[in-house]
């Protein structure tokens, strides 16, 4: 054999090593990749499964409100449990949501994708899509979320309907509710005689209120409302806005005959700070006065922020004519006297720099145990 032959066999040899070796290599490296992947998912598999048995076995919560103070405090309950019931008023009248009502005829959606976005998994994105609001055109005004449930109520013909079926599409933690699927507005009474009609006209005049009333009277409430609230663990009221919110859940016949009937504990979260118009010079003992009339009782439970706001933020709140909502040792006397235990802490969040929300994640926990002492 010639040099030439023998290089040739040579570096054929050393190919097919090199090429053998590097495959047994890379084939080794691939299945390491592959059962490090395969481990990683199983890791999260069971980190997930945990957490989904955790909150499978956390205590079943009904809340009743409306707006951005419910979803508020539904964004920290989803933490601690998935038997969260989430019973939202059909009041609305402005915006997008009572163009919808007086054009289709569909109830207000407005409030219930708020809270539908609070328990779903991952809400920042589903906020930005289901939030985004048109700002040219016909649909101007309107957001996608209120336009999407409208499309399901058209297409289920029956907006209790389309609610539950955005419920599955979201996979959410819990179930968001209309208190009923009836068209009802809010009436009142003022102390001078004079009527008022709707949301928007209630919200001038809360001050000046003497009664307050839905109509029609017979309305009534959806089943599964007054089901969950048979087998809730605890009853909480708000946050949000005492007259448009929290009551006109309460005014529907036979709700609050429930919550009475099943002798639950009940919570009230009361707002940060009055509400100009609908609140203006209420206090926290009287927002609780309002829930006694239709509760038949006082709450159990009050939670009240004892965080003072920072000036800068409380003087932007003062020129809108809202002030902060604190208890007085006077107030505390006269709840104690009624048997109504009184939680003072820091409850509020700043969120885009100026603006206070409820702390979900704080008072979720002080709800979270008020249910482990009852247990």
């Amino acid at each position: 054999m010639d040099w030439r032959s023998g290089f040739l066999l040579g570096l054929l040899s050393a190919f097919l090593i090199i090429s053998l070796l590097r495959s047994n290599i890379f084939s080794n490296g691939s299945r390491t990749r592959k059962k490090d992947s395969m481990k990683r998912i199983r890791q999260s598999s069971v980190m997930s499964n945990a957490i989904d048995l955790r909150l499978a076995m956390g205590p079943s919560i009904v809340t009743l409100g409306g707006g951005t103070g419910l979803s508020s405090l539904l964004s920290g309950l989803k933490s601690f449990t998935r038997n969260i019931t989430a019973v939202v008023t059909v009041t609305d009248e402005g915006g997008s949501s009572g163009r919808l009502r007086d054009e289709w005829g569909v109830l207000p959606p407005g409030d219930i994708r708020n809270c539908l976005v609070a328990l779903a998994e991952d809400d920042n994105e589903l906020r930005q899509i289901l939030d985004f609001r048109f700002d040219q055109g016909e649909l101007k005004g309107h957001s996608l979320g209120n336009l999407i449930l409208l499309a399901l109520t058209e297409i289920s013909g029956d907006f209790r309907l389309g609610v539950e079926r955005i419920n599955n599409l979201l996979a959410i933690r819990g179930k968001v509710l209309p208190v009923t699927t009836e068209s009802v507005s809010i009436f009142g009474r003022t102390f001078n005689g004079d009527f008022v009609r709707g949301e928007l006209g209630v919200t001038k005049c809360g001050s000046e209120l003497e009664d307050i009333w839905l109509e029609p009277g017979d309305s009534k409430p959806v089943t599964e409302v007054l089901r969950s609230i048979q087998e809730a663990d605890i009853i909480v009221f708000g946050p949000g806005s005492l007259f448009t919110s929290v009551l006109p859940n309460l005014m529907v016949p036979g709700v609050s005959e429930m919550i009475t009937r099943t002798s639950l504990p009940t919570v009230y979260v009361a707002n940060l700070m009055t509400q100009p118009g609908e609140t203006d010079g209420f206090s926290v003992s009287k927002h609780i006065q309002w829930l006694e009339n239709f509760l038949g009782k006082v709450p159990d439970f009050v939670l009240v922020n004892n965080q003072n706001i920072p000036e800068p933020i409380l003087s932007n709140y003062s020129e809108q004519g809202a002030f902060p909502l604190f208890l007085t040792m006077d107030e505390r006397e006269y709840l104690e006297k009624k048997n109504c235990e009184v939680i003072e802490a820091p409850f509020f969040s700043i969120s885009e720099g100026s603006v206070l929300r409820h702390n979900g994640q704080a008072v979720s926990e002080v709800l979270m145990k008020i249910c482990r002492e009852r247990e």
